[in-house]
């Protein structure tokens, strides 16, 4: 059971993104006019790297003890939180129809802010962080997971900052990308005529949703009890429901009989 979680878990995640990537590419070769080439890129590098994300975290429990599981785990973060998730934001920005693209304001906004809490994100993790712990052993090979604390006081406000850290970024920037998607649903002014259109952003804005709420969630978990092993399955399962909904935005048509993907 264990091997499955640390292992096939991630591996399973991790290919399901990519082969949604693939998806957004096919879907994208027919509605790039309508909605632009540009945005439709920008969602294929969000499935990509979110994909890279999820499939690399086994490397945290095979590199071996500790410094690696801690080093691994920074820079897997430091990925999601400085680079997916503003990614995510400007891709959003991009995908909407009628706007030329995403304000160069908010593109340097949102890699300025995750950058700074992943950067703070790896400085804590490198102060907390100071052992590891055999968690399961797969054909003789030790599967190592970080410990925090250990031995020592637990210091409260590190974690704090740690999960305030993770909330404003993945969690946050996300979180903000499904307003606008919110914003743009509630104003659309073409429905009359693109008949589905508020339907794909209400999926596109669910999905977006439920990725943040599964980050949040384990956060609850790690504040209200302890930094459990497998908290990470939360927001992965979180992360394989909303990029379904997600991919469904993409693929459903914008108006109702389209014959586009037949």
């Amino acid at each position: 059971m264990e091997s499955l979680l640390n292992i096939f878990v991630p591996l399973i995640t991790g290919m399901l993104y990519f082969a949604m990537a693939a998806e957004v590419i096919r879907v994208s070769k027919i509605r790039k006019f309508m909605f632009g080439e540009i945005g439709y890129q920008k969602l294929f590098a969000a499935f990509i790297m979110l994909g890279i994300y999820f499939i690399t975290r086994p490397l945290q429990n095979i590199l071996g003890p500790h410094p690696m599981p801690m080093i691994v785990n920074s820079l897997r973060q430091f990925f999601i939180m400085g680079i997916i998730a503003p990614s995510i934001f400007v891709g959003i920005l991009h995908w909407v129809p009628g706007e030329s693209g995403a304000p160069k304001s908010s593109v340097f906004a949102s890699y300025c802010i995750g950058i700074l809490m992943g950067i703070i994100f790896v400085l804590i993790n490198s102060m907390a962080a100071d052992g590891s712990k055999i968690i399961s052993t797969i054909a003789g090979l030790n599967l190592y997971d970080a410990t925090w604390f250990s031995g020592k006081d637990v210091k409260f406000q590190l974690i704090l900052i740690h999960l305030i850290c993770q909330l404003v970024s993945p969690a946050g920037i996300i979180l903000l990308a499904a307003a606008f998607v919110r914003h743009r649903r509630h104003t659309y002014m073409l429905g009359h005529i693109y008949t589905n259109m508020k339907t794909k952003w209400r999926y596109l804005e669910t999905g977006l949703i439920i990725l943040p709420g599964s980050f949040i969630l384990s956060g609850l978990f790690a504040m209200f009890g302890r930094y459990y092993t497998y908290l990470w399955v939360i927001y992965f399962i979180g992360a394989v429901i909303a990029g379904g909904f997600v991919l469904y935005s993409i693929k459903l048509a914008p108006r109702e009989k389209p014959a586009d993907l037949k």
